[in-house]
């Protein structure tokens, strides 16, 4: 398994494939798939049979994972796509921007 730099809550931009380009916030992370759910990015439609809480049924529109490299961390500071480095400051390991030098 290899050492997820994306986080729950992380602001990214997909970097392959047919949503290129796109930004959003990831949803979760799956660690065992090494994939991530970012909002409102690879929508895809999904029949849904009728059940308790949507009687109605029909397509339905969600979110589906992305593989982890596609995905690239947005710096916080400057808006562009950063590299993410861990690294022990005041005692405590923290994750922080490669380009800025920031604490995300």
């Amino acid at each position: 398994m290899m050492k997820l730099k994306i986080k729950t809550g992380d602001t990214v931009r997909i970097i392959a494939g047919d949503h290129k380009g796109t930004e959003g916030k990831v949803v979760s992370v799956d660690r065992e798939k090494n994939k991530a759910i970012v909002e409102g990015a690879n929508m895809v439609s999904k029949r849904e049979k009728p059940s308790a809480n949507n009687p109605q049924g029909g397509i339905v529109k969600k979110e589906a994972p992305l593989h982890i490299s596609n995905l690239s961390l947005i710096d916080p500071k400057s808006g562009e796509t950063t590299r993410v480095g861990y690294e022990v400051r005041d005692g405590k390991k923290v994750r922080f921007s490669k380009k800025s030098n920031e604490v995300i």
